[in-house]
């Protein structure tokens, strides 16, 4: 019993840490990313792509705590 509750805290705390990091870098990004539109329309496409990438963070957070609770 002790095992399956610690399993299911160490899951929680891969998805939420990663949650928590991704949603730190993509309001330092969004913030750049507003300034650099103002001054350059043109980079709305790299904009975009660049607040995308930290999404990845959360996905692989997912992974990791699927993985745990498959043990």
């Amino acid at each position: 019993m002790e095992a399956k509750v610690l399993m299911g805290f160490a899951a929680a705390l891969a998805m939420g840490l990663s949650a928590l990091a991704t949603g730190w870098a993509q309001s330092r990004i969004g913030a750049a990313g507003a300034g650099a539109l103002a001054e350059k329309p043109e980079l709305t496409a790299t904009v975009i792509i660049l607040v995308a990438i930290p999404e990845t963070m959360v996905i692989l957070g997912f992974v990791i705590a699927a993985m745990i609770l498959m043990l």
